[in-house]
């Protein structure tokens, strides 16, 4: 336990410094809620599933704006493979980017509960590493990280087989997904995914 609390603390100080650098995404909501149509077909839809391989396609509703910047950014210069999103985010404009992510980060998570797979508690056990950066319960206030708590479990264990096979570049989430067994994933997604005022699909009617 205290090597996974050093380790946490470890993490949380290599970035912390980068943090500073992060400047808040200057986007216009209102704007963003006109952009996010192009989305809204997919992330707009309760359980949404990517095609092949199956999973689920992200909740996005009350995640970080520059987290989302961040990732549309990486979708445009191909260095997160997704055909659909590398279409949608390829004309995309930085104030475009701004715009909707200042959209979907503006919703207030709920108490909603995901159906899950895995064992919610066995996950609990593993994650201590993890909330140096996407906090205890995956509520995290720090904008370099994602947020996943109330995350589709099935686009977690995704994210995490990706990274643990190269497809999702990161080495601090390679480090983390080697040494996870595929039913260890399915624990820690679905450890995350249980957790309450988590994120929502964005709909603002």
């Amino acid at each position: 336990m205290k090597k996974k609390v050093l380790w946490s603390l470890l993490v949380a100080g290599l970035f912390g410094s980068s943090i500073l650098s992060v400047s808040q995404a200057a986007g216009d909501p209102e704007a963003g809620k006109k952009k996010y149509y192009t989305c809204e077909g997919c992330h707009g839809v309760e359980s949404s599933t990517n095609a092949y391989p199956t999973y689920h396609v992200p909740r996005l509703g009350g995640q970080h704006a520059d987290y989302v910047v961040a990732a549309l950014e990486a979708y445009q210069k191909g260095e997160r493979k997704h055909s659909s999103m590398l279409g949608n985010a390829a004309s995309m404009s930085e104030q475009d980017m701004q715009d909707i992510a200042a959209f979907v980060s503006k919703f207030k998570g709920l108490n909603v509960t995901l159906p899950v797979t895995g064992n919610a508690a066995a996950g609990k056990d593993k994650v201590a590493a993890c909330g140096g950066c996407h906090g205890e319960d995956g509520n995290n206030d720090n904008p370099m990280f994602p947020r996943l708590a109330g995350q589709y479990e099935s686009y977690i264990v995704k994210a995490l087989q990706d990274y643990k096979s190269g497809k999702r570049s990161n080495p601090m989430m390679a480090g983390f997904a080697a040494m996870l067994s595929d039913e260890e994933m399915k624990d820690v997604a679905a450890y995350y995914a249980s957790q309450k005022k988590g994120l929502i699909i964005p709909r603002d009617n």
